[in-house]
């Protein structure tokens, strides 16, 4: 988000007593921590929760939108971190990548499971992704892209949008990962400018209740308008977001 925007008003997607789910846009930061902006996400959050702390139980890059859960004291961000501990919290991401239909050596949903690293020069460490493609436009401008469903299996640094580039289709305006000129391209004739990965929803069991939470983040503007210009079928992105 540019310094100079305007505040952006919180998209709260649900809320308990002592945690809720809010919709980041695109663009801002989670926590001034993770880099400079006038405002951030904590601060909107505590604006609306009426207290000076908040705690992000997890993060999203500045560039991707979608669900984020917060804890609104301290018991239960370590009860919500334990559960992301165990895989009990499970995120669902839907990425526009490069390239339509995977080949024969990459089949149209599997897992793909390949180390990381952590930092330059550090040992890999193990590093799981569930996927799926859902659509793909083959003779569009600038060339064929498609959407995709990823589920990570463990929380590393960038991990959706490595392992979407270790299959070689990497997710669209990926500065660090992506295809320069393939960005440089989508950016000039569709609406999106930002990273195209959102998160698009979240699941857990309720940590007082046992009941099942599962909020959903609707696909942004930007996202959608470009969606629609490339002439993907809206079922594709809209659909999805049922509970299965």
């Amino acid at each position: 988000m540019p310094d100079d925007a305007p505040e952006p008003t919180l998209d709260v997607l649900h809320r308990d007593e002592r945690f809720l789910v809010v919709h980041k846009p695109g663009g801002m930061l989670v926590h001034r921590g993770w880099g400079r902006a006038p405002v951030v996400l904590v601060d909107l959050v505590r604006r609306y929760a009426g207290q000076e702390v908040v705690h992000p139980v997890h993060r999203l890059d500045r560039g991707t939108s979608g669900a984020v859960l917060f804890a609104l004291d301290p018991e239960m961000a370590r009860t919500l971190a334990e559960l992301f501990d165990r895989r009990e919290i499970r995120k669902r991401y839907l990425a526009l990548v490069r390239g339509g239909v995977p080949g024969e050596e990459i089949p149209a949903s599997g897992v793909i499971d390949h180390p990381l690293r952590p930092r330059k020069g550090a040992e890999p460490i193990p590093a799981v992704t569930e996927y799926r493609w859902l659509a793909s436009r083959e003779r569009i401008q600038p060339r064929a892209l498609s959407l995709v469903a990823a589920w990570p299996r463990s929380g590393r640094l960038h991990q959706i949008r490595r392992h979407l580039q270790h299959l070689n289709h990497p997710v669209i305006n990926d500065a660090n990962y992506g295809d320069t000129k393939i960005n440089r391209r989508v950016r000039a004739i569709y609406p999106l400018k930002r990273l195209g990965l959102h998160a698009w929803s979240v699941r857990f069991p309720h940590p007082e209740t046992g009941a099942e939470v599962h909020v959903h983040a609707p696909v942004p503007d930007d996202m959608a308008r470009t969606f629609t210009e490339m002439g993907f079928e809206r079922s594709v992105w809209v659909a999805q977001q049922e509970p299965k």
